[in-house]
């Protein structure tokens, strides 16, 4: 039986207490002393459907995590499956062939021996369907009978029902800190047992990165030197595309706010911010086909024999003028949240409209302006799809911005999604390089908000 099934009977059955709850509640309105009871019927309504959704849809998701457990045992108690062979590949291809079959997924079973697994499969799905059903309906009739019986006049619906929803919203504003809470302690974790393997010193002030995978025996921490990755990141995300995106970012921003009219701004600003909600595969594909030819062009044009099609000098444009709206962006609502009194007073003592805004709206905006920098530095470092198809794979630890350079991010998906075991140091290196990009965007984050809460301006 599918989840969605009794997801669907709880909400049935609580719109059904919804409706019940009501009712009641207004005959309690009726029947009282001036048509006056403590909270209105439309709480004592979400009382009772409260009590009947909430525990019956917490076991449907419980069930359906424990049942397909549950008619796995079933099915291996069966004499039938005595037949099996061992644990491995063709044990699980068997049982998922049979299963199949009873569920009606598929026709036939391709191997024979799984033939007599069907109908023990059918029997469980049909015992544990009708186990769940049943255990759902009694949970939701219990909670609305409960609910329904303590209603009265004077029963403090409203209350009740404001403390659940204030536990919802809190719930909700955990997830955020959960969600951060689990990435540290996973990232940590692993990063923990791979500097296990490797030295720590190695790892992080190493100039050699040449992990394999395949490669079996002790850890050679000589091979784990992730200084060219640090490298390549920083200057590709934090130099190159920024030389790109903070000029234009900021002078689009500048020239919105205080030069184009309503109508041109009506039409630039929504084209500019297009640009923050193209994939970034598709900046991959322009910086592949398009931008990385042409400074191969251009680098051999002026004398540079040695220029690479993937070069860091190709990526970073790119990436630049990705995360030119973040910029933008920020610079712009920083830039026009400045009083109008300031710019006046500026311009009236005798200032150009370019001084005004290099000596009086920069310097005001710098907060927001510099927030938006800090978050533009953080998305450019965490990119992957721009390094992969630009950048190349090889860790070079140089400044020419026209060879191959690679970056944190290229290498993390390099070493999870090949053959390597999770046990080997080179897959584990990219927890440990996931864990210092975690702590450099955490570091520009905090950096971003001290420099707001230092020179923010509080504007009447």
């Amino acid at each position: 039986m599918s989840p969605a099934i009794l997801f669907l009977l709880a909400f049935g059955l609580g719109l059904v207490g919804w409706l019940a709850g009501r009712s009641r509640a207004w005959a309690f309105r009726l029947a009282a002393p001036g048509g006056r009871i403590n909270s209105l019927p439309n709480f004592h309504a979400w009382y009772v459907a409260m009590w009947i959704v909430v525990p019956s849809v917490s076991f449907a998701l419980l069930w359906d995590a424990i049942s397909p457990a549950l008619v796995l045992q079933h099915v291996l108690a069966d004499p039938a499956a005595a037949a099996l062979p061992g644990f491995g590949f063709e044990r699980e291809a068997m049982m998922a062939e049979a299963r199949a079959v009873a569920t009606g997924a598929a026709r036939a079973v391709f191997n024979s021996e799984a033939e007599g697994l069907v109908a023990p499969y059918r029997t469980a799905l049909t015992l544990y369907d009708t186990l769940g059903l049943t255990i759902t309906l009694v949970i939701a009739f219990a909670g609305g009978a409960f609910s329904f019986l303590r209603l009265r006049p004077d029963f403090t619906a409203r209350n009740r029902v404001e403390r659940a929803v204030m536990a919802l919203l809190l719930l909700a504003s955990l997830v955020a800190i959960l969600t951060t809470v689990g990435i540290v302690v996973s990232l940590l974790f692993e990063t923990i047992r791979f500097f296990g393997m490797v030295s720590p010193i190695d790892f992080l002030f190493g100039t050699h990165w040449a992990p394999d995978p395949m490669k079996t025996g002790a850890a050679d921490s000589s091979v784990f030197g992730a200084i060219p990755l640090f490298w390549g990141t920083l200057y590709i995300g934090a130099i190159i595309a920024m030389a790109v995106a903070i000029p234009l970012g900021l002078m689009s921003a500048i020239y919105l706010t205080q030069y184009a009219d309503a109508t041109v701004r009506k039409i630039i600003k929504p084209l500019l911010e297009i640009l923050a909600g193209v994939p970034t595969v598709v900046y991959g594909y322009f910086a592949a086909l398009t931008v990385a030819p042409a400074v191969r062009d251009f680098a051999q044009a002026i004398g540079i024999a040695n220029a690479s099609t993937e070069s860091a000098m190709a990526a970073g444009l790119v990436m630049g003028v990705m995360i030119i709206p973040f910029v933008s962006s920020m610079a712009d609502d920083s830039i026009a949240a400045v009083p109008q009194a300031m710019r006046d007073g500026s311009l009236a003592m005798g200032a150009t409209r370019a001084e005004t805004i290099r000596k009086v709206l920069v310097p005001a905006a710098l907060p927001g302006i510099v927030a938006g920098i800090m978050l533009a530095i953080s998305r450019a470092i965490g990119e992957t799809m721009i390094v992969v198809m630009a950048a190349g794979a090889a860790a070079n630890l140089t400044a020419n911005p026209f060879q191959s350079m690679t970056t944190v991010t290229f290498q993390i998906v390099a070493m999870l999604t090949g053959e390597g075991s999770f046990d080997h140091p080179a897959t584990l290196s990219a927890f440990a390089l996931g864990m210092v990009l975690f702590l450099v965007t955490l570091t520009l984050n905090f950096i971003a908000l001290r420099v707001v809460k230092r020179y923010r301006e509080a504007y009447e």
